[in-house]
């Protein structure tokens, strides 16, 4: 299993991003990445400056933390093309169909992967996938 550091999942970001923007060969993921960063425009600026790195964010700064958001999006949608768990992917679609909009339906699917992990990490639990799916049932 692949666990990289924070600064390492950050480069890869910044890496994916910076590729797209200079229009350099790239691998899928980084691909996929750019993509997820090409809905969040607020965030291009953010991945080409020389603090990004070092940067924190807290929610006592009213702040989302861009990199955390993004690695979220890179989760669902590996979770999405595997449907894991099961039933992830009808939860999504069914999303799809009532916000009539991708990025939209997404959101909705972070919020739920962040309840979820914040469950987990309260706890020291596993990440509950049935709550997970209830959650996505829930927003439908």
């Amino acid at each position: 299993m692949y666990n990289p550091t924070r600064d390492q999942a950050r480069r890869f970001l910044i890496d994916a991003w910076a590729k797209r923007c200079q229009k350099l060969p790239a691998t899928p993921l980084e691909t996929l990445a750019a993509d997820l960063i090409e809905m969040h425009p607020e965030y291009h600026e953010l991945l080409g400056a020389a603090d990004a790195l070092q940067r924190e964010w807290t929610p006592e700064q009213g702040e989302t933390n861009p990199f955390l958001h993004l690695s979220l999006h890179l989760s669902v949608e590996e979770q999405l093309s595997i449907d894991q768990p099961p039933g992830i992917r009808a939860g999504f679609e069914q999303l799809l169909t009532k916000f009539g909009d991708r990025h939209a339906a997404l959101h909705a699917v972070l919020d739920c992967l962040g309840e979820v992990m914040w469950h987990a990490q309260r706890d020291r639990t596993q990440p509950d996938g049935m709550a997970y799916l209830e959650c996505l049932r829930r927003k439908q």
